[in-house]
Order: structure tokens, then C-alpha cells, then sequence
């Protein structure tokens, strides 16, 4: 059996608490909020890494626990699906890069590094785990109809070209 407990906040109250709240103020304050949940995210992801043999397309990292299914097309696109071919399997790092349109893949699978991060100067993850990749291709799965779909890559590339 499963059970669950709601609590309602009032506004008002929420407003005269986070009001008083300073730097110096030791205390937690929480909000009770709803969430939606991707009920076909486990799925998704699952399907993802098993197409490229639980590995960073990029990198080749190979540690589960730091590996996820990115969508080509945003999840919350319309046109977006929860298929293989709208997926492609990136390490944390790669991914939070490639939804922050810093990293774009090319619908020839060739990986390129926005001219402006391309032209910082940073430390050694910059250089080696950024830069290093810039015209690279991604590692495809071997099963080519679980390869990224081209034109769901175009359209991402698109936006990632105007903001480059």
C-alpha cells in the first residue's frame, strides 16, 4: 500500500517567512510543491545506454551512475519523442554542455565546441575535457537504426549555430 501526505501552504504565510529570512539566519524553510513526473524517463534511458553500451557517445566513460539519456529534442518539445534515435547516451558533464548549447553535434555526427568557449583561456577541463573535442565525431551505437536521427540533429544544431 502506498500513502502519501499533503500540506497545503498559504501564500501569505510563505511570504511573511522568506521575508524575514537574512544570511545570518540559521533556519531551513521548505515549500510544498507538485512536480510532474517523466514516467517514461526510466525507459528512455534505459533503451539509450543499452544502444551505446553503457558509454558517454563522446568520452567513452563508462560509469552508469555519471551516464544519461540526453534528448536531441528538448523533452518538453512537442515534436520530441522518448525513442533511441532522439537520444544519445552523454556523461553528466557532456550533457549539461550539449543542453547548454556549449557543445553541438552536427547531423554528420561531427561534435563542435562554441567559438566563444572555444576562444577562453581556463584551466585543464576547459582545454582537455571541452576544447579537446572540437571536430571530433561522436561514438555511434553498432546498430545503425538506434543511430541519432539526422534531422532531429539539424534542427538542435540550428539553435546551436545561432547562439555560436
Amino acid at each position: 500500500m502506498i500513502s502519501f501526505h499533503t500540506v497545503v501552504d498559504e501564500l501569505d504565510s510563505l511570504n511573511r517567512r522568506t521575508d524575514q529570512v537574512y544570511e545570518t539566519d540559521a533556519r531551513i524553510i521548505y515549500l510544498t510543491s507538485t512536480i510532474r513526473i517523466r514516467l517514461h524517463q526510466r525507459c528512455f534511458r534505459e533503451k539509450v545506454l543499452r544502444a551505446y553500451q553503457s558509454q558517454c557517445s563522446l568520452c567513452k566513460l563508462k560509469h552508469i551512475e555519471l551516464l544519461d539519456a540526453a534528448h536531441i529534442l528538448p523533452d518538453g518539445d512537442p515534436e520530441s519523442k522518448p525513442i533511441v534515435t532522439n537520444g544519445i547516451s552523454l556523461c553528466k558533464l557532456y550533457h549539461a554542455a550539449f543542453d547548454s548549447l556549449i557543445i553541438g553535434i552536427t547531423p554528420d555526427y561531427k561534435i563542435e565546441i562554441r567559438k566563444d568557449v572555444l576562444n577562453e583561456t581556463d584551466g585543464p577541463m576547459l582545454q582537455h575535457g571541452l576544447k579537446v573535442l572540437h571536430n571530433s565525431n561522436i561514438i555511434l551505437p553498432k546498430i545503425k537504426r538506434d543511430w541519432p536521427d539526422k534531422d532531429l540533429l539539424d534542427r538542435r544544431y540550428q539553435w546551436f549555430r545561432n547562439v555560436s
